[in-house]
């Protein structure tokens, strides 16, 4: 079977973790810190703070920028439900608009018709990886006074290029970026997430909020020679990191150029080996932007039964997934008061697959994959 994704990990990661399970201490601490300064210099931010997964990262990051009740977040419903998810959790209301067909991002355009005197922030997904046209959002949200959480959840090694510049996503270019370290992620802990940022403020906000509220941490209270009596100032939650993963997640983020270069040239081989398929459209890369190929997502021909092909490409070995979810048509948003069509991300919800892709992924493997797409597109009859 050729998996969707399979996690570049091995025993430098292990000999990480066993390291600190040997010291015996185990939850958020020194490890924790010492990824959080790596992670940041990685990605050019000041700030980084690492937390239990991207959706309490997306949490904290909209509480951050004082998302509360009758508020409104315009975002992609074309992404993971959890976007969404996190904007009611704040008591706010998320506003879909839809997306680029070329890039599965959404339209700076469409944002700013959807911008109220109610928009308290604006939600860019980088989508599998691909950079949102941050040079468009950007002034667009200064000139409103809104703010802008990047969603970089698939995106860590992604790069845009600024003033001729290239900068990896994540400095952030908006208040707040947001990373996961799912297994299905190029780095990964088991599950966890990363927030980044240039304001100190906001800084200080998520490590004070991550850990219930309190006023100092766990390892200052240990380590301490005299009696510390922690305070809690605010109400908060429990979203810490735990050690094991972040001395993984360093292991890890040694790990990411190669990782990146990698999917980079075996993107291009698929770019190569789909050019002979009749109405299959391969994702595209805007000159601004260089992706991490998260996720290769191609379109099927017009009028194709993408759970059927998917189907028969499973029952040949390859495991693929459909194309980015809309949040809208779930059943949990059924409810919800739709101001905008979204035409382009239902289309692409239909129509779209991900491809397996992964560092260790061989040529043999690749053939394979676009052998079996080309079987199962011919056995595949049209809807109707």
């Amino acid at each position: 079977m050729i998996p969707i994704m399979a996690p570049f990990i091995g025993e430098e990661e292990a000999n990480a973790a066993s390291a600190v399970v040997l010291s015996g201490w185990l939850s958020q601490g020194a490890e924790v810190a010492a990824f959080e300064r790596e992670f940041a210099a990685a990605v050019g931010s000041e700030h980084a703070c690492a937390v239990s997964n991207c959706t309490v990262a997306l949490h904290l990051a909209l509480l951050a920028v004082g998302v509360g009740p009758g508020d409104e977040v315009v975002l992609p419903s074309h992404t993971f439900i959890a976007c969404a998810n996190v904007v009611r959790q704040c008591g706010a209301v998320p506003v879909f608009v839809d997306i680029d067909p070329d890039t599965f991002n959404m339209k700076p355009e469409l944002v700013a018709a959807a911008i109220t005197k109610r928009t308290k922030a604006i939600m860019c997904i980088h989508q599998m990886g691909m950079p949102c046209d941050m040079e468009a959002l950007v002034p667009l949200a200064r000139d409103r006074e809104i703010a802008i959480v990047e969603d970089a959840a698939c995106a860590i090694g992604s790069e845009i290029r600024v003033n001729g510049e290239w900068e990896r996503i994540g400095r952030p270019f908006g208040e707040v970026a947001c990373f996961s370290l799912h297994p299905r992620k190029l780095l990964t802990v088991g599950d966890g997430g990363m927030l980044t940022t240039a304001d100190s403020g906001i800084d200080r906000l998520f490590r004070l909020l991550r850990q219930h509220g309190m006023s100092v941490s766990d390892a200052v209270r240990h380590s301490s020679r005299t009696v510390i009596l922690e305070e809690y100032p605010v109400p908060g939650y429990n979203y810490r990191l735990t050690d094991v993963q972040a001395a993984i997640g360093r292991a890890q983020l040694r790990r990411l150029d190669d990782i990146v270069a990698r999917r980079r040239e075996l993107a291009q081989s698929y770019h190569r080996m789909l050019a002979d398929i009749p109405g299959v459209k391969v994702p595209e890369e805007p000159v601004w932007a260089r992706t991490n190929w998260q996720s290769y997502c191609v379109r099927l021909p017009e009028g194709t039964d993408q759970r059927d092909v998917m189907q028969k490409m499973l029952d040949q070995g390859v495991a693929t997934r459909r194309g980015i979810m809309c949040a809208h048509l779930e059943r949990a948003y059924s409810d919800h008061d739709l101001r905008f069509p979204l035409p382009e991300s239902e289309k692409a919800h239909r129509e779209c697959i991900l491809l397996p892709l992964f560092h260790t992924m061989t040529e043999d493997m690749q053939s394979q994959v676009i052998s079996s797409l080309k079987a199962a597109l011919s056995r595949t009859p049209a809807l109707v």
